[in-house]
C-alpha cells in the first residue's frame, strides 16, 4: 500500500486569475496563489487545485461536487451572487435547475473555465 501524508484534487483553467475571483468572492473559499497555481480550501478543509492551461478543455462531467443541507437554500444563496445554473435535456430538473427525481436532490452550474461544478443535498 503507498504511503502518504494526503491527497487532493486538482483541474485546469485558462484564466486562473478569474478562477480566483468566482470561487473566493462568489462561493467564499479560502483561495491563494502559489507559483501560478491556485489553491483552493473548502469549507471541509479539503484542499483542490485549479492550475493554469492554455488549451484547456472543460470536462463534461462534474468535477467538484458541494455537499449542502438544503439544496433550496444553496440554490438561492448561489443564484443571489449571480451563479446561473445548467438544465440539461433529461434531467427532470426543475425551473431553478435542482434534480429530485433520481438520487439526492442536485443542481449544476459552471465556473468560468467552463467547469461543471455541483450543489447536492446529502442530509
Amino acid at each position: 500500500m503507498l504511503t502518504c501524508s494526503g491527497a487532493f484534487s486538482g483541474f485546469s483553467a485558462t484564466d486562473v486569475d478569474a478562477e480566483r475571483a468566482f470561487y473566493a468572492d462568489r462561493l467564499g473559499f479560502g483561495a491563494t496563489m502559489d507559483h501560478g497555481i491556485l489553491n483552493l480550501v473548502l469549507p471541509s478543509g479539503q484542499r483542490v487545485i485549479v492550475y493554469p492551461k492554455d488549451d484547456h478543455q472543460p470536462a463534461t462531467f462534474t468535477v467538484l461536487n458541494l455537499e449542502v443541507a438544503d439544496i433550496n437554500a444553496a440554490v438561492d444563496e448561489l443564484s443571489a451572487v449571480g451563479v446561473v445554473f445548467e438544465h440539461y435535456d433529461g434531467a427532470a430538473q426543475d425551473e431553478r435547475g435542482i434534480q429530485r427525481e433520481y438520487g439526492p436532490p442536485i443542481a449544476w452550474f459552471k465556473d468560468p473555465a467552463g467547469n461543471i461544478l455541483s450543489v447536492i443535498q446529502t442530509a
